[in-house]
């Protein structure tokens, strides 16, 4: 079977942090996410994944180093231009596709799934499409399954107002296909397989949910990414090959790369991941924050909760708080303090505080 990764373009919600980077490129505990995608696949049994995306991602993916271990990858260019939606880009692909079956996966989560068992649930019921489907606090961000018999999707509601969803079973983004979906997809054209054709299988009693209660997470807001890191560190902290627990600076659970450079009198988490080349002055703190390769912090400065971009540069006496997002290559000067919630731009020099949430740019 192969898969048909919908990569989609650059992280919107996160845009801040890098006007360059796609959102399957994004760094979770410093190994792109389709590289854990990838692997992933291979271990479901999947040789081969086609990456539905524009010329432009594209070539930042073909740029970029990442594993693709044992999956051969293909590409489905979006029209210039024009960009197809998630059925429309499924609809685009036919031909690579075949008449074969197929798994579609959203390429800006992060699952731990068992992408054979919704496959083989698929098969055994020999329907025209199955949703993997997970419960969430609020469903109002996502699209909702409401269930009939036998696993029966009887609605699906793409984002419902707050309070009015009929379930807390969401659209995990992972679904698997059979060649009838292509019947129900206009050719090039932007369709939305969520809004427009999910509601019609559902009506037809052609759709089906898959419940998993495993790890899940959209990437596209800057909490939602600090918090999969988290969970992660929690998870696999006893098993990291890198975590050196011995170091004075470590308040654990903490994941670094062996080229970080942390000085005297600094302190490094809990919950904090260091990229490539990240030079950390003399007393410094960081906690509860994902820094990119390239950065650079002085002395004295306090880190609390934000995700800050490659090539950065930090001055002495600075506070960052609680969801801040620093763009590629920004400036900030000493003394500077950022409120909770603001957003630098890349390549942006900041020397003045920032007192409420906002983006600089």
């Amino acid at each position: 079977m192969k898969a048909l990764i919908l990569a989609g373009g650059f992280a919107t919600r996160l845009r801040p942090l890098s006007c360059t980077r796609p959102k399957i490129l994004f760094p979770v505990l410093n190994k792109p996410l389709i590289e854990w995608t990838l692997e992933s696949l291979s271990k479901s049994g999947i040789k081969e994944a086609i990456l539905a995306v524009n010329h432009q991602t594209a070539f930042h993916i073909k740029n970029s180093k990442f594993s693709k271990g044992k999956v051969k990858i293909t590409y489905s260019y979006d029209p210039p231009k024009k960009p197809l939606g998630t059925g429309g880009a499924i609809k685009h692909a036919e031909e690579l596709l075949g008449n074969d079956n197929f798994l579609v996966v959203n390429g800006d989560i992060f699952t731990s799934i068992n992408y054979a068992e919704i496959i083989k649930k698929h098969e055994e019921k020999d329907v025209t499409a199955t949703v993997a489907l997970c419960a969430v606090k609020d469903p109002s961000r996502y699209g909702v399954a409401e269930f009939g018999d036998n696993g029966r999707i009887k609605r699906f509601i793409e984002k419902p107002q707050r309070g009015e969803s009929p379930s807390n079973f969401i659209n995990a983004g992972i679904y698997v296909l059979n060649h009838e979906i292509f019947k129900y997809i206009q050719t090039e054209r932007k369709v939305s397989l969520e809004r427009e054709v999910f509601p019609k299988l559902a009506k037809e009693g052609k759709l089906f949910g898959y419940l998993f209660d495993g790890l899940w997470t959209d990437i596209g807001k800057a909490e939602d990414y600090l918090e999969i890191n988290k969970t992660l560190l929690d998870d696999l902290y006893g098993r990291l090959k890198n975590v050196k627990g011995s170091h004075e600076w470590i308040n654990e659970p903490v994941f670094y790369d062996e080229s970080v450079k942390v000085e005297k009198g600094s302190i490094i988490g809990p919950y904090t991941v260091l990229g490539k080349n990240v030079d950390v002055g003399k007393n410094v703190q960081i906690k509860n924050s994902i820094i990119f390769p390239g950065v650079s912090i002085s002395d004295d400065s306090l880190i609390n909760g934000a995700i800050i971009g490659e090539n950065v540069v930090i001055g002495r006496w600075v506070k960052i708080s609680g969801n801040c997002v620093i763009g590629d290559c920004a400036v900030i000067g000493d003394n500077v303090s950022l409120a909770k919630g603001v957003s630098i731009c890349p390549a942006k020099e900041v020397f003045r505080n920032v007192s409420e949430a906002r983006c600089i740019i």
